[in-house]
């Protein structure tokens, strides 16, 4: 469904952030992408979504194609139009409207409010407690809650991809688990599609069925979801476990480095 075919991101026409990215996501599934702070995962979602020039970046070289159709360079309010839509990395609500009125704002590209209607009862029926915040502003609710409201009002525009930057950032454990559940309900019943971007790699390599790794705005390394669980390089580095089972300490830097088989 949607293809990067080699493609680097500039910000101020002078910063190389994104160095050659290319990967491939199919459709009515979810699939990941891991690395550490700064590999340049959320500036790749930002290039799909069309938000970059907000950022002072741009796309220079490469393609982005959705559906057959080259999305690079259009404008981020055309890419919604196309299918898909961005939950970005600390839920941005609009704190100071209610629940049901950041729903609407989501809402912008519904032509008939009967169109608007069945979308927020479909985001509903996923997050009913939604439904029992509608009327309170969204600055009061819980993380959790915001959380859902910002997957929520992605939702209003009926997408055919979402992209989710770091879901489960801030809450507890207990949350985290009802959200990724409605993500991959959503899959499974709407037949959503989804790239996720998430650091807790062991969570994201459990609800998906692809998966990348990005270090320094390249990608390093891809495979299944169960490949990249059995890779030891990944066990180690992502889920923080040993040859044996056992965790691992980064103290020692320089076998860090050295065992990153995949960048030589």
């Amino acid at each position: 469904m949607l293809a990067l075919n080699n493609v680097e991101v500039v910000y101020d026409g002078v910063i190389l952030v994104l160095k050659g990215v290319s990967i491939g996501v199919k459709g009515g599934a979810i699939t990941t992408l891991l690395g550490a702070n700064g590999a340049g995962k959320s500036t790749t979602l930002k290039a799909i979504s069309g938000v970059l020039r907000a950022e002072r970046g741009q796309v220079t070289k490469g393609s982005i194609e959705f559906d057959g159709k080259r999305i690079d360079g259009m404008a981020a309010f055309n890419v919604v139009g196309e299918g898909i839509s961005q939950v970005f990395e600390g839920r941005r609500v609009f704190e100071h409207l209610t629940c049901e009125e950041n729903l609407i704002a989501g809402a912008h590209r519904q032509g008939e409010a009967k169109a608007m209607r069945e979308s927020m009862d479909l985001v509903y029926t996923y997050f009913p407690r939604l439904r029992e915040r509608r009327t309170q502003q969204a600055g009061y609710l819980s993380g959790g809650e915001q959380q859902m409201l910002a997957i929520g009002r992605a939702m209003m525009s009926r997408p055919k991809m979402m992209l989710l930057d770091e879901p489960s950032l801030g809450l507890a454990p207990k949350l985290v688990e009802e959200i990724f559940g409605n993500v991959v309900k959503l899959v499974k019943q709407e037949g959503l599609t989804v790239l996720l971007v998430e650091q807790n790699a062991t969570l994201a390599l459990e609800i998906a069925q692809h998966g990348y790794v990005m270090e320094n705005g390249r990608i390093v390394l891809e495979g299944s979801a169960d490949a990249l669980r059995n890779n030891s390089d990944i066990k180690e580095f992502y889920l923080g476990l040993n040859e044996v089972g056992g965790r691992k300490s980064y103290r020692d830097v320089k076998h860090y480095k050295r065992r990153k088989r995949w960048l030589n």
